[in-house]
């Protein structure tokens, strides 16, 4: 089985989570199994470690985590997308329609220099309002999304449809 396969394999459906009819796809297993951690991490990292993007931006929750890692493999900095009110300096913000109701998402004044190559990394694409809203506050701030990875894409969501002006990485589909 490839790691790919063993990655997908170990993800967790919890039905009418956060609400009926919603199936999550829970990654908190792969977390717990270093060798696919490690594993997905790494497909997050290798398609970058040639050409290394200035910073990385990981979304507020579950992003973090990967993007993180991703960051720290690759030597780059990493930018928090935050939920408003939870950054403690000056931020941009912007909002957009989710599944759940209205979010708006806040980025650091000061965390994109102008012209800098960006990588959006998050665990899940889903509708993409996340992701296409992180990818606005990067370049409210004059960076570039060079890439937003996800280890995993519901295509049956549509949500590339949001992202169809930035390349889009995700390994695992469903």
């Amino acid at each position: 089985m490839s790691a790919i396969e063993q990655i997908k394999a170990a993800v967790r459906d919890v039905p009418n989570f956060p609400k009926p009819p919603v199936i999550f796809k829970d990654i908190t297993p792969i977390l717990q199994q270093p060798e696919l951690f490690r594993g997905a991490v790494d497909l997050l990292c290798d398609r970058h470690r040639r050409q290394k993007p200035d910073a990385i931006v990981g979304i507020d929750a579950r992003g973090f985590i990967f993007a993180g890692a991703v960051a720290y493999q690759l030597g780059v900095g990493f930018v928090p997308v935050r939920k408003k009110g939870k950054l403690p300096y000056k931020t941009v913000e912007a909002s957009y329609e989710s599944e759940y109701g209205r979010e708006t998402l806040s980025m650091h004044v000061d965390a994109i220099k102008p012209g800098a190559r960006v990588v959006i990394v998050d665990d899940v694409l889903a509708t993409g309002g996340t992701a296409s809203t992180a990818a606005a506050l990067v370049e409210k701030l004059g960076g570039q999304v060079n890439e937003c990875d996800f280890l995993i894409e519901l295509k049956f969501l549509n949500g590339a449809e949001k992202l169809r002006k930035y390349p889009i990485f995700a390994p695992i589909a469903y």
